[in-house]
């Protein structure tokens, strides 16, 4: 193939397989329910997890109803989230009350048009939003209630704050608290509940396992799911840099600098770093990976330096430390999972992040997750990461005792 480099072919590879499969799934509705995303002005008065307002939405299988719950950012401020409680149609079999399962999604995006509260009921989202669905599928297949978060800033106004530690954790699981509020759902402040993610998720699920002594100790919560966490946002700004997947590197920035607007991340930039900064909070997943693949962060800075130079200063260093996951024991069992070939996030941070909880004590487990193949390891991976999550927590609610292997991976 005269003419076209290695990252050229890839590139073209990667957009046919894409092609491909969005002619199969077809296009994705419009946004059917803009007006439910604009909050109240001012916030109602309430406590973390309220409910401020639903509206119903639609899933296979089950009740599904979109909520916006008052919830806290990385500053302890009130703020408003999106998300989605889901009812299972079949009755609950298990022990006890029936169990609410809080799920975390993975990456779906910067737009407010990629939010998974949308996606789930056919409105905006990409072909990738067809994953979130899956694993939620998983979830309510044992009979669990799922509470979905949007995060914040997907949906409603504001940007998106992805990956940053505090905020994904309270938005996980203050929707349990707002699903457990829900009227009409058969659930109540007693419902034993549980955390699964991915990636993204799996960081948000992680993140929100160890704040919850602290955050929501009135929580019955049983165990959590952590798939491919992205714990060490250090280690992600080197391996992430000039790969097929960098556009998680901008949204990394994008979320830092919606959390931490002191730091003036976008100072840094220079026109083009800029320009991808403006295109990057509009898209959704497959549109981030395809736009900036192979790009090189070095050639997006005004000195020339890689955005992991700068991770390793002031007062950047000190965010990075802060939104690290792993640095606080979790008070329940966890199973910590990872592709060994993760194309994404290197299994190296997923076992690190096992390690560092195993010195702090914890019950945890790590194993890998089977990939099908090779090429787009991680995003294959959750095909079995959803029913490996879904069976761990079946067992914790169950009352089936957590084997730990700490020491052994």
């Amino acid at each position: 193939m005269h003419g076209f480099s290695r990252s050229s072919r890839r590139r073209a590879l990667l957009s046919g397989v894409v092609t491909a499969a969005l002619l199969t799934f077809g296009a994705v509705p419009a946004e059917a329910a803009p007006g439910f995303y604009e909050p109240p002005s001012p916030l109602p008065q309430g406590g973390n997890g309220d409910v401020i307002k639903t509206l119903p939405s639609s899933f296979s299988g089950a009740k599904s109803t979109r909520i916006m719950y008052l919830s806290r950012d990385a500053a302890n401020r009130a703020i408003p989230i999106t998300g989605t409680v889901l009812v299972p149609d079949k009755a609950w079999s298990g022990p006890g009350q029936r169990p609410v399962v809080a799920y975390a999604p993975f990456t779906a995006g910067m737009g407010d048009q990629c939010a998974p509260s949308k996606s789930m009921a056919g409105e905006g989202g990409d072909f990738v939003s067809g994953f979130q669905n899956s694993f939620v599928g998983a979830l309510l297949d044992k009979g669990f209630a799922v509470a979905q978060t949007d995060y914040e800033g997907l949906g409603t106004p504001g940007e998106h704050t992805y990956v940053v530690r505090e905020s994904e954790a309270h938005a996980v699981l203050d929707v349990l608290r707002a699903a457990q509020r829900l009227p009409g759902t058969g659930l109540s402040p007693a419902s034993p509940v549980g955390i699964a993610g991915y990636s993204e998720g799996g960081g948000a699920s992680a993140s929100a396992a160890e704040l919850a002594p602290a955050y929501a100790p009135e929580l019955d919560l049983k165990g959590a799911y952590v798939g491919a966490a992205p714990a060490d946002k250090a280690a992600l700004a080197k391996s992430l840099d000039g790969g097929m997947y960098v556009g998680f590197l901008g949204y990394s920035l994008v979320g830092l600098n919606a959390a931490y607007p002191d730091a003036k991340i976008l100072d840094l930039a220079n026109d083009a770093g800029r320009q991808l900064f403006e295109e990057a909070r509009k898209t959704c997943t497959l549109d981030a990976v395809l736009k900036y693949m192979y790009r090189n962060t070095a050639q997006l800075t005004k000195d020339g330096r890689p955005v992991s130079a700068y991770l390793e200063q002031e007062p950047f260093r000190g965010i990075v430390a802060a939104n690290r996951i792993g640095t606080l024991r979790p008070a329940v069992p966890v199973l910590v999972a990872h592709t060994p070939n993760d194309d994404v996030i290197p299994s190296s941070i997923g076992k690190q992040l096992g390690k560092d909880w195993c010195a702090k004590g914890a019950n945890v487990r790590y194993q890998d997750i089977l990939s099908l193949s090779p090429i787009f390891s991680h995003i294959l991976g959750i095909s079995s990461a959803q029913g490996d999550a879904a069976n761990w927590l079946s067992e914790r609610f169950a009352g089936k005792p957590a084997t730990g292997n700490c020491g052994r991976f």
